[in-house]
């Protein structure tokens, strides 16, 4: 499977990075399948480079997968967001973009209820994301590329 990392930089080398905030599933290095997607976030970034990588599952490996935004993904993405971590090395599914963070911010803040989540957050567009939290996750990646994207 092809995977599509935004980057600063070329990243021949992936790594697992802890930083000050955590994203949708920890810390961790972050991919998609949806090249679109990893366009978009490039453009965002100063080096706008897209790395390629090829992805082969390790069945070894404690894989966590959302096939779906529901209950348990909600849940997950909180926590995680809070600080918390978890045992995967790898966790794959949709992501909470862009277009809902207001309501997942609010929904951690108690602004809002479950219920009221789920009836603002509404994707236009699908979305994807890959995490790799562990060395061992990280070994399942093989660089194949990278491009510079333009605004064009």
């Amino acid at each position: 499977m092809m995977l599509y990392h935004a980057s600063n930089e070329v990243t021949k080398y992936p790594e697992v990075r802890i930083s000050e905030y955590t994203k949708d599933f920890s810390w961790g290095f972050y991919c998609t399948v949806i090249k679109e997607q990893a366009v978009k976030w490039a453009k965002r970034r100063k080096g706008k480079i897209i790395n390629f990588y090829e992805y082969k599952e390790n069945s070894n490996l404690k894989i966590k997968k959302f096939e779906s935004m529901n209950d348990e993904w909600l849940d997950f993405i909180v926590e995680c967001r809070n600080g918390k971590t978890h045992e995967y090395d790898i966790v794959e599914g949709p992501m909470a973009d862009d277009t809902i963070w207001n309501f997942l911010s609010d929904f951690i803040d108690r602004e809002i209820d479950r219920e009221q989540f789920w009836s603002l957050a509404k994707f236009k567009y699908p979305t994807h994301q890959i995490s790799f939290h562990t060395l061992r996750a990280i070994e399942c990646l093989k660089f194949i590329d990278s491009e510079v994207v333009t605004d064009e």
